[in-house]
């Protein structure tokens, strides 16, 4: 008899993930967030729980004990350093974070999984349930990679899902091939030399060497998400100088984030950019540096790890819907689907729901049992 998500149950999550979001913690800080979560897992009794992997990361194995294949379901712990604007009861308690993108509900999603097999273990291989610090930032999935504790595990199967606002409410979205955009931003310094205002041929004002980098830079983009060499290059920040009117300026940075669906163009974007970068030195007769941050891998579905989302939803008798092409923004997720068959897939929250990342933003506990009950079957298709 398969366990099942009783009316109980899904009370105790609800209340977990209430408690999980009124008390956020932003990324590479989830210290009372991995504590709470580890000490539910060990009352779900797995074979093993390994803390503190990738910084505050967690991984519950539930192990058979037989021969078989091991699949890793993954979800996150971080939230966002954004201000709550919602005044319901669990509201955060922490002033300037909060989780608006939905990570207290997917790490909820596992602990539910968590305990469905509690009452029914898996009959053979491995499962690896792995909850991640810092997504948010791109450094997660990195940590969790260079810790030798995640080397030993191996999975041959890898999921995870995102809370998808502006889809109906427990929609199943999948896609083929990229998922998610690979994403990375690029931080330049031009390092001129400050003088006089009235005399600025006595200095290098960085000025029009941003200009060029930023006139250069957007011919780069073809923001048409329906092509395969989709590219997006955006301004996040600029800065120049003082706000001193007899000073002409000295120093100019300028932050960008660069976009693709995969890793081939985003190699080619990112030779095209800093070739922009380089030109704008010799034609400024200035140094200009660069370094980059916040990289997230494209999401790389496995064709065989989609078949068997859709398998699973279709046998639950779930609402499914084909996306044309990826969603723009990042996830760290990518690094493990370029390197285990897996995929991620999404949940609608809503039609209505408020967007990712926005202040009024809150997790749907109605999408837990969706969520929970997926991962499961996705489970008993693999290891049966």
């Amino acid at each position: 008899m398969e366990p099942t998500l009783n009316k109980e149950l899904l009370t105790e999550l609800v209340t977990f993930r209430k408690m999980l979001h009124a008390n956020p913690e932003v990324s590479g800080k989830e210290y009372n967030t991995a504590k709470s979560v580890a000490k539910f897992l060990k009352i779900c009794k797995p074979s093993k729980v390994i803390e503190n992997i990738g910084g505050t990361g967690i991984v519950a194995i539930f192990d058979s004990e037989k021969p078989g294949k091991s699949v890793m379901f993954r979800a996150e712990l971080d939230a966002l350093p954004i201000q709550e604007i919602n005044n319901f009861k669990h509201s955060s308690t922490i002033p300037g974070v909060s989780h608006k993108c939905g990570h207290d509900g997917h790490a909820t999603v596992l602990l539910g999984l968590a305990r469905l097999l509690t009452e029914q273990k898996p009959k053979s291989g491995k499962i690896f349930l792995l909850l991640q610090p810092a997504e948010e930032d791109g450094e997660g999935a990195k940590a969790i990679f260079l810790d030798p504790k995640f080397k030993t595990l191996k999975p041959d199967y890898i999921f995870a899902f995102h809370n998808l606002p502006g889809y109906p409410l427990n929609q199943v979205v999948i896609k083929n091939n990229s998922f998610t955009a690979g994403v990375k931003s690029i931080i330049i310094q031009i390092n001129g030399k400050t003088a006089h205002a009235a005399e600025p041929e006595n200095g290098l004002n960085p000025a029009l060497a941003i200009a060029e980098i930023l006139q250069e830079s957007a011919k780069l983009s073809n923001n048409d998400p329906n092509r395969d060499d989709f590219t997006l290059i955006t301004p996040i920040h600029i800065e120049m100088g003082e706000i001193a009117y007899g000073i002409s300026a000295g120093y100019g940075e300028v932050r960008l984030t660069i976009r693709t669906w995969d890793e081939d163009n985003m190699e080619k974007l990112t030779t095209e950019l800093i070739s922009c970068i380089k030109k704008a030195t010799i034609n400024h007769n200035m140094p200009i540096t660069y370094s980059w941050t916040h990289e997230f891998y494209a999401n790389q579905n496995d064709d065989t790890a989609v078949s068997l989302i859709k398998e699973a939803a279709s046998n639950l008798s779930f609402d499914i819907f084909q996306r044309k092409f990826p969603f723009k923004w990042g996830e760290d997720f990518g690094l493990f689907t370029q390197n285990f068959k897996g995929a991620m897939f999404g949940i609608g929250s809503g039609e209505k729901s408020p967007a990712l990342h926005n202040p009024d933003y809150d997790f749907p506990d109605e999408i837990l049992p969706v969520g929970i009950q997926l991962f499961y079957q996705i489970s008993l298709q693999i290891l049966s």
